[in-house]
């Protein structure tokens, strides 16, 4: 049977409220009377009923999560962050994978307002229409973490894509390069569209012709930086060096130009994004662009329980720093 509160009550000889100050941390409660309490609360093995709890005070200090890939190391380190925050102010999370798949995320984001969560976090592709009419509509707030809202009204972190892939790209061209491929996502997102915009840009300000070849996609997976890295040389006019739109793709870069007897960076330059763990467990480790998942998640959950809290917001479209960091596999 399922202990209640009316159990440890009657065992201790207090009242139910006296039970519940104690559970609850309330200091007006008598140091003999709370040891008392305490003592019969772990001898009956009671645990308070959340779902109760809630109803009484109307939240259920739930957050739901929602990433596009559990699997990915760069979701990894967001959801690091995100769990890191949440436990520090007491909220526990629910953490769902959308597969960036629409209407799956919006059935989850609809799951999780059925849970009673006091926010949601999204991490996924573009915010269309029907998602920001979900958000709109939602009872609690909403804070999107490394995913772009076109409407620019939904509170976010991120960092500046085009000024990113912008930097990147030039320091390949600063190396006298004018040969610099460029391997972007599949999806047509608002962050895909903005790392191309930064890395046409930074041809432009080179007076270095766009070779449409040297563009390709791939689906952020190591298989798919194999594909284009096979695609890259087999041209004849090979790139003398590829910024790759995500560190897990950029390996497959480097793998498939040394299965094919190239060496990186002698033949090939291979600059990454995102600065995850495989930047530097590969070898040649990876040039790259530190995107700081960590820190997106913390602060986007950060942001969230202000809203939560109806604490002051004094910005609420955050971008955080980013860096380049340069390691083998550029000269």
């Amino acid at each position: 049977m399922t202990v209640t509160i009316y159990d440890v009550a009657r065992e201790a000889n207090v009242s139910m409220a006296t039970v519940s100050r104690v559970v609850n941390g309330n200091p007006n409660v008598k140091p003999v009377t709370r040891k008392k309490v305490s003592r019969t609360i772990e001898e009956l093995g009671y645990r308070p009923n959340a779902v109760a709890r809630g109803l009484a005070s109307k939240k259920t200090t739930t957050v739901g999560a929602i990433i596009p890939d559990i699997s990915s190391i760069f979701f990894a380190e967001l959801a690091r962050g995100i769990e890191d925050i949440a436990t520090m102010y007491k909220y526990n999370m629910i953490l769902s994978n959308s597969d960036q798949n629409k209407d799956k995320e919006l059935q989850l984001i609809n799951a999780m307002l059925e849970k009673q969560v006091d926010g949601i976090l999204f991490m996924g592709g573009d915010i269309t229409e029907d998602h920001a009419n979900q958000f709109e509509s939602a009872s609690v707030p909403v804070v999107v973490a490394a995913t772009q809202d076109e409407t620019n009204t939904i509170p976010s972190v991120n960092i500046d894509y085009e000024a990113a892939a912008f930097e990147a790209t030039s320091y390949l061209l600063g190396k006298e390069y004018e040969k610099i491929a460029f391997i972007s996502g599949v999806d047509d997102t608002l962050i895909n569209q903005q790392k191309y915009n930064g890395y046409l840009r930074a041809l432009k300000e080179k007076n270095v012709s766009l070779n449409d070849d040297y563009i390709l996609t791939g689906d952020y997976s190591y298989d798919s930086g194999l594909d284009a890295s096979d695609q890259l040389l087999q041209m004849e006019d090979k790139p003398d060096a590829v910024f790759v739109s995500s560190d897990e793709m950029a390996l497959g870069v480097i793998h498939g130009a040394q299965d094919k007897g190239y060496q990186v960076p002698q033949d090939l330059e291979v600059f990454g994004f995102d600065n995850t763990r495989l930047a530097t467990m590969v070898r040649p480790t990876l040039s790259t662009i530190v995107q700081p998942m960590y820190d997106i998640g913390a602060v986007a959950m950060r942001l969230l329980t202000k809203y939560m809290n109806k604490e002051e917001v004094e910005e609420k479209k955050v971008v955080l720093p980013h860096r380049i960091v340069e390691r083998d596999s550029t000269k």
